[in-house]
């Protein structure tokens, strides 16, 4: 017989994994924020001939354990100099019956910086069901949120200030890719999510062959790390990139104390 809170619990958690959210708990509190005085640190732009696509479709099997969890689906697209990243995530199977999730996100962000302009998110959790936008204005140093509560039709709207370039929790795997991957060395980026901004170290750890449902792929695996955030003390996060000049993440996993999630990329399509 399955345990249903552990699988409750991975239902909760799913599209957070993928994003990394995991690492950034979203109950985020102030202690989170960077002492004062100390800045966050810089979003290096991405490495000299490195180029995001411009139109991609990526689909991920999700499985908890041994039992198929969920899929997630992400798309690409150019629009001028900005690059817009969408990501819609839906739980499967025994694991939906229990406790149904069906995630949407957005993020529109700079091509030649990294710089996340705007990050939006519906989700639908169970009973939870909540519509939010982050926008990031450099210009006047604030972050923006605007926030609905679906279900009882509360709002809210907070503004904080922001110190240099930031990327959010959807663009921030695919951000990195952007960088260079030498194991042995590590990069830092600062990940903005619910008002905070968290410094995520990626740690490139060692080269694997990795295989998936779309081929086998020769790979640097990167282990995200955050001083904050669900993850700290609790488990671990690995992403395999593919060790090529296109980092195309084909294999995600987190292995808590409720057991083991992981993302098998599926289907890579140029639509």
């Amino acid at each position: 017989m399955i345990n249903k809170e552990p699988l409750l619990t991975v239902k909760k958690r799913t599209i957070s994994i993928l994003l990394c959210a995991l690492i950034l708990s979203r109950a985020a509190t102030s202690q989170q924020q960077p002492p004062n005085g100390q800045q966050s640190p810089t979003l290096s732009p991405p490495q000299p001939g490195f180029a995001f696509p411009q139109k991609q479709t990526l689909t991920y099997s999700v499985d908890w354990r041994v039992f198929p969890a969920g899929t997630a689906v992400l798309h690409f697209e150019a629009a001028g100099d900005r690059e817009k990243v969408s990501a819609n995530a839906d739980t499967i199977g025994a694991i939906n019956l229990l406790f149904h999730v069906s995630d949407k996100f957005q993020s529109s962000f700079d091509r030649a910086r990294g710089c996340t302009y705007e990050f939006d998110k519906q989700t639908v959790e169970g009973r939870r069901q909540i519509s939010s936008t982050l926008k990031l204005d450099y210009e006047q140093s604030k972050s923006i949120l605007e926030e609905k509560n679906l279900v009882n039709g509360q709002s809210k709207h907070v503004e904080q200030p922001i110190s240099g370039c930031l990327t959010d929790l959807l663009t921030g795997i695919y951000y990195a890719a952007s960088q260079p991957m030498v194991v042995g060395r590590s990069f830092v980026i600062p990940v903005v999510d619910a008002m905070h901004t968290v410094p995520v170290t990626m740690k490139v750890e060692g080269k694997e062959e990795i295989k998936t449902p779309i081929g086998t792929f020769k790979t640097v695996r990167v282990q995200p790390t955050a001083d904050a955030g669900v993850v700290k003390n609790r488990g671990n996060i690995w992403i395999w990139y593919t060790d090529d000049d296109k980092h195309l993440p084909v294999q995600m996993r987190a292995r808590l104390f409720w057991g083991t999630i992981t993302f098998r990329l599926s289907a890579n399509e140029a639509k």
